[in-house]
Order: structure tokens, then sequence, then C-alpha cells
């Protein structure tokens, strides 16, 4: 459905307290807003935190013994005109932040959801025949009437020595960092009250079938109002796109992105959540693989900035096209 009628549809549930499902993309034009009761767990499997819909004879699943993954990412001569288009943006004035993203060809011996059964992610939703996500990374958050944003900006190896103190040290890292916490602290003011950062750049590790990463979150807090299930729809929309995938300014940098990035986002770098009826808990589309025929496409990405090295935000691409799976010893 369109934008218009997923919040008409998330509003008409919030108001009358129906538990609901809503996948948005990243342009906000095919969104799938469904009363929890009529998810189909033969086309949609989704865990956000500890709730989903995963059949109990699908939970015993055994992993493989070997995962068969490799990448194909796209030349460096390939991306570094787009990385140089971006930065002529940011010399311009343009833009100051932009998340630019890339397809990446791999070669997986797992299904999609095969993939979503055994990856280990706060936010995972696999659709039929198009898409899985494993994403570690929260959108939004709502609980006695107190939103919650946790933005996550900022991957290194974490077996590189002192990797906490280099990642928490590094000045790019640090002004990219500041500038999405203040643009989501922006974008809560639009639908909250006492919008605050309650805590500045904190470490978290996540696992892959390949090594241990760190990553850098904020987190954020505001006061809604007692009846905001009634508009959770408009309010929903009115923090799209999520600021960490996009950047700042966010209507000019969306621009630049459909025009220097040269593919379909599609689904990837939207959103996905539930509404319980009281509360609602929702994740970036972020850690994404998409199914192209028999073939699957891996779209990853980070936030360019003018400290940004080519080389170094090229490999931060490829670093993050990986699947969080622990292999059996």
């Amino acid at each position: 459905m369109d934008r218009l009628s997923a919040i008409e549809q998330m509003n008409r549930y919030g108001s009358d307290g129906i538990p609901f499902l809503f996948v948005i993309d990243f342009e906000m034009k095919n969104c799938i807003v469904q009363a929890l009761s009529q998810v189909n767990p033969e086309h949609i499997l989704y865990m956000v935190n500890d709730k989903n819909n995963i059949p109990e004879y699908l939970k015993k699943v055994q992993k493989p013994a070997h995962i068969l993954f490799r990448k194909n990412p796209i030349p460096f001569e390939t991306y570094l005109p787009k990385f140089e288009k971006v930065m002529k943006h940011i010399k311009g004035g343009d833009t100051y932040l932009l998340n630019l993203t890339c397809p990446t060809p791999i070669e997986i011996n797992l299904t999609l959801k095969e993939i979503f059964l055994q990856s280990q992610a706060k936010y995972k939703l696999w659709v039929k025949d198009s898409f899985v996500v494993f994403s570690p990374e929260i959108f939004v958050q709502i609980s006695d009437n107190q939103v919650f944003s946790f933005p996550m900006k900022g991957t290194i190896d974490a077996d590189l020595p002192t990797a906490e103190a280099l990642i928490l040290a590094d000045e790019k890292e640090k002004a990219e960092h500041a500038t999405i916490v203040d643009l989501i602290r922006n974008d809560l003011s639009m639908v909250a009250e006492k919008v605050h950062v309650e805590k500045f750049r904190y470490v978290e590790k996540v696992k892959t079938h390949q090594k241990t990463l760190l990553q850098v979150s904020s987190k954020i807090v505001g006061t809604l109002s007692n009846d905001y299930g009634k508009n959770i729809g408009s309010l929903i929309f009115t923090l799209l796109p999520a600021g960490s995938i996009c950047g700042a300014p966010k209507k000019k940098t969306v621009e630049i992105i459909l025009e220097v990035e040269d593919y379909e986002r599609g689904y990837y770098t939207g959103i996905f959540g539930i509404f319980d009826g009281k509360n609602l808990d929702s994740g970036v589309m972020i850690r994404f693989i998409e199914q192209r025929e028999k073939s699957f496409i891996f779209k990853s990405g980070g936030g360019i900035t003018y400290k940004s090295q080519a080389q170094a935000e090229y490999q931060e691409m490829i670093d993050k096209v990986y699947v969080p799976i622990i292999r059996n010893h």
C-alpha cells in the first residue's frame, strides 16, 4: 500500500488498540500494514526483540556445520565516482553527512528463511521470495508514553588492538555520530515533548560468522501524549526516513542519495516493527539481503562526511556485508 493508506491503517489500528505489523520501504512507496492476527508465517516471519511469529517446528532447525559466504563487491573504481560526487555536494554545502550505500552480489549456501532462523539480531524479518533483514539497530521504541531512539553510527573490528578506544577517539566518527544524534533529537521534537539525550556514544558488540564488530550508539528520549495511539501512523511517518541511513539535512540529502546511488534501495534502510496494542518497537532495515530470481544481493553502506577517505569508506561498506550466525564447533 502507499504512504497515505499506510498512515490511515496504522492510525486506525492504533486508535482501536489492535496489534499490528508494519514494514515501510526507504522511499515510503510500498508499505505493508497487517494486524498481527492476519500475518501468515508462510509468507512473513518477524522477530522484534522477544516478540515473534515463528512456529515451534521452525525453532528446532539445526545450524549448518559449514557456511559458504562469498562477497563480490563492486570494484573500488566503480565506488570512487559515487564517493567523489558526494564529496562535491558536501563541499558545496548541500549536505554535511550522507549515507552512501551499494549493492554487493553474494553467494551463500542458505535460503533467506534459513538466514532468518539462524541469524542473531534484535530485529529480524523474512518476506518470502523477497528479502531477509537481521538488524542490530533500533528505530524507535514507545513504552508508557515515552519514545526512545538509539541512533547507531560507528563500526570497527573488535579484534583490533584497543578497538573500543580507537572508535571512540576517531574524529570522523565523533563528528558523524554527533550529527546524527542532533538530527534524531530534532526529529523526535516534532512528535514529542521534553526530548533529551540520555546516553551519548556507548559501545555494543555484534557477533558475525566471521568476526565480532563493535558499534557505537546513543540514547534519546521524549514524552508523548496519552492518546498517541490514534496518530501512531502519522507519528512514525513524520520521523521517516530514518536519519541514520540518509543524513543531514534530511530532505536535500535524500535527493542526492537518489541521484548518486544509481540503484533501488527498496525495503533496505526502511523500517519495520510491531505495535502490541499499547507499546511499539521497531528497527531500521540494515544488514539486508535481497533475492533476485536465484541470486542474492547484500545492500550496505556508511556515512560520508568532509573528513571521509574513499578507501576507508569503501572498506566499511564491504565489512558490513556479513551474516550474524555463530557456527557450530
